[in-house]
């Protein structure tokens, strides 16, 4: 059995099945409705979009005409409800006979056929008082127009909720391919020129300029620069690069210009991967599989069976005659009809989400929900996620009697010239120090090495491989500090003033204050907590040490993330990835759910099931409980749903008729309706009760 990407049910794999291939996997569907959402989700977005609107222009007078005495005239009333319902039971609904056809072609039973069922009998049964008084006897005049209505419009839009979630995947995975460069700058003939990114050929030599983007991946054949690749690695520090050494298209080259010769173009870049992978995760996860729609192939049969069984033992063998059999019929499929059910999960996912939007956290849909009550393990990612993503001085180690402010004043001078990220990072703390930042002269940025510059007359170097460089020497606890801060995961920049050594200035990307009590919250709740980051792995190491992650996985790149979870998911795991980076997205749409931090990139937060948008890590913590509060409540309220039911479908089947006489089925139309608005009252009011929920950290 196959499961339909689009409402999730179950679909036989047969030949005769509805299906389309994408990306070399082949998606099977309940309904052409669900086909074509898939196919052309923009356009079945617009039309449904219109037809909510339009059954909630016409449902809501029809709502007021069947409870509140507007039109005295009982007749001219039921003929206004006839016109009035007549578009929604047959354009508004329409959807829901095709997709009935479409099940009993496929010999399923669907929700779709339910309703189609349950609304068609409400309908016709009014339609029959309306047009043929008497018909039933003296019965009764009630109609159920509203009924018909409301339970069309309802699911519908629930139905437009669920496709304004789904099409986010689209806009993650165009956000993805915006990153390219749409031009490149190629060598042909001495002469530098402009050409398409699509027309880059393997072998072209292509000049990026500081500031620019990389068009594809290849290997720098001149010159040196220092590249961003936090987008693809997760990496805070630009790399810096020289002749021999990869580039990965998408990346921005910060400081120097690059001559690249493209190695990689089209779909074999590691853009064009990352792209793919996310589009496959998204559309290949399975959605929330509710439990109305698990049991629907044994729940619909078994109401029609019933309706028309106790239809024929009234008539032939009870000899109530044919109006009472009939009615009967009705009554069942319509007390069958899933007015709670149509409540039940959106209703708990109501309360659910703005609780959740309360405290910070957008959930998008109830699969995500499902599953996180689920959760047994749960991956961070590092740069941004659990630390700040930015590099900043976190220590000054002197070399000799120099004091820390004369130190930050000549580093920080030699420094302001400097685009680099570590350059930068000196500047702000001698800032934050009360320095003054001096201007230097003859600044000389020298990429892979370090910065020259003259301060007030004095040389100033910056930068271990330019203290080799210019025969800077060093003693034994010179060396041993170095050490010593590079095994905390530190990037050491060494000072030196006129060729003699200063200090020692470590680097780290700071991990974000509540980040330890969320970890050691999750280790609480039983959760088993990975570092994955594409860092190196001895800053990995400290970063988790300090955290208390005991878990750690490091150097990986974007696809070998969304691998890793993949291969826990095959362990039997149920996985959580929490990220904030482009290199994340695949991750976070293969995890069983995808936590975004609200201050990453958009494709983060599109891919991610669940947005944290005060950048808070303890609301990870907060998530998973109320996610488990949530899916509580839409298991009770389900449950409570099922048992109205199946408890009243004896009841209009008959089962008092040998105890009250035919003449129970004067007062079991009110009694319906009275029991389907105490379940709906029910349903929400169990719901609200979601607004109690309070974060326990």
């Amino acid at each position: 059995m196959a499961t339909d990407p689009i409402c999730g049910m179950y679909v036989e794999e047969s030949p005769r099945a509805l299906k389309v291939a994408r990306n070399g996997i082949t998606y099977y569907f309940c309904s052409e409705s669900c086909l074509q959402q898939f196919q052309a989700p923009e356009l079945a977005l617009s039309r449904l979009k219109i037809l909510v609107a339009f059954g909630a222009i016409l449902t809501i007078p029809i709502i007021l005409l069947s409870y509140l005495p507007i039109i005295t005239d009982m007749k001219l009333n039921n003929y206004l409800l006839f016109l009035l319902s007549l578009p929604v039971q047959f354009i508004v609904g329409a959807r829901f006979y095709r997709g009935s056809y479409d099940a009993l072609r496929m010999k399923a039973g669907n929700m779709d056929l339910l309703i189609a069922l349950g609304s068609t009998a409400a309908w016709l049964y009014s339609g029959i008082v309306t047009f043929s008084t008497g018909f039933f006897g003296s019965l009764s005049q009630t109609t159920y127009y509203e009924t018909a209505a409301v339970i069309i419009t309802l699911i519908q839009t629930g139905n437009l909720l669920d496709h304004i979630t789904k099409r986010k995947a689209s806009e993650a995975v165009r956000k993805l391919v915006s990153l390219q460069p749409q031009i490149a700058k190629i060598l042909r003939d001495g002469r530098e020129v402009e050409v398409p990114v699509e027309r880059v050929q393997p072998g072209d030599i292509i000049i990026v300029r500081p500031g620019e983007r990389i068009p594809v991946d290849g290997v720098v054949v001149e010159g040196g620069s220092a590249v961003d690749e936090s987008m693809i690695t997760g990496e805070s520090m630009p790399r810096d690069k020289k002749s021999g050494d990869e580039v990965i298209g998408a990346t921005v080259n910060k400081t120097g210009m690059l001559k690249v010769r493209a190695s990689k173009v089209g779909q074999d870049t590691v853009l064009a991967q990352i792209v793919k992978l996310v589009g496959e995760a998204q559309m290949g996860r399975a959605p929330l599989q509710k439990l109305a729609d698990r049991i629907a192939s044994y729940f619909v049969p078994a109401v029609v069976i019933i309706a028309i069984v106790s239809s024929f033992l009234w008539y032939f063998i009870g000899k109530i005659g044919l109006t009472f059999s009939l009615l009967a019929f009705v009554s069942v499929v319509i007390i069958a009809c899933p007015c709670a059910l149509g409540l039940a999960t959106p209703a708990a996912l109501l309360v659910g989400a703005g609780k959740g939007a309360e405290n910070g956290i957008l959930i998008k849909g109830g699969d995500v929900l499902e599953k996180l009550q689920k959760i047994d393990t749960i991956i961070f990612d590092k740069t941004g996620t659990l630390t700040k993503g930015q590099p900043s001085v976190t220590d000054i180690v002197p070399v000799g009697k120099a004091a820390e402010k004369s130190i930050l004043y000549y580093a920080a001078g030699a420094e302001s010239g400097s685009e680099h990220p570590l350059g930068k990072a000196i500047v702000e703390a001698a800032r934050k120090a009360g320095v003054t930042v001096p201007e230097p002269s003859n600044f000389e940025a020298i990429p892979g090495l370090g910065v020259r510059a003259e301060v007030d007359g004095r040389e100033v170097l910056l930068g271990g491989a330019l203290m080799t460089k210019f025969s800077v020497p060093s003693d034994t606890l010179y060396m041993e500090a170095w050490n010593r801060l590079q095994d905390q995961g530190k990037t050491v920049t060494p000072l030196a003033l006129d060729r003699k050594p200063v200090a020692l200035l470590a680097l780290a990307d700071t991990v974000k204050d509540e980040a330890q009590a969320a970890v050691a919250s999750l280790k609480k709740l039983g959760l088993k907590v990975i570092m994955l980051t594409g860092d190196q792995e001895k800053t990995a190491r400290a970063i988790a040490q300090k955290l208390g992650i005991d878990d750690v996985i490091a150097n990986v790149r974007p696809e070998q993330k969304e691998a890793i979870v993949e291969k826990l998911q095959k362990e039997g795991r149920v996985v959580a990835m929490v990220g904030d980076g482009i290199n994340d997205a695949p991750a976070l749409a293969k995890a069983d759910v995808g936590i975004a931090i609200g201050s990453g990139t958009d494709v983060a937060k599109e891919t991610g099931g669940i947005i944290l948008i005060k950048n808070d890590l303890t609301d990870v913590v907060t998530a998973l409980e109320l996610g488990k509060a949530t899916v509580r409540k839409i298991k009770e309220n389900l449950l409570w749903a099922f048992v109205y039911n199946v408890g009243l479908i004896p009841v209009a089947a008959g089962i008092l008729v040998p105890f009250l006489g035919p003449s129970i089925y004067q007062v079991l139309p009110f009694l319906a309706a009275g029991a389907m608005a105490f379940s709906s009252v029910t349903v929400v009011s169990n719901s609200l009760l979601l607004r109690r929920f309070k974060p326990s950290i």
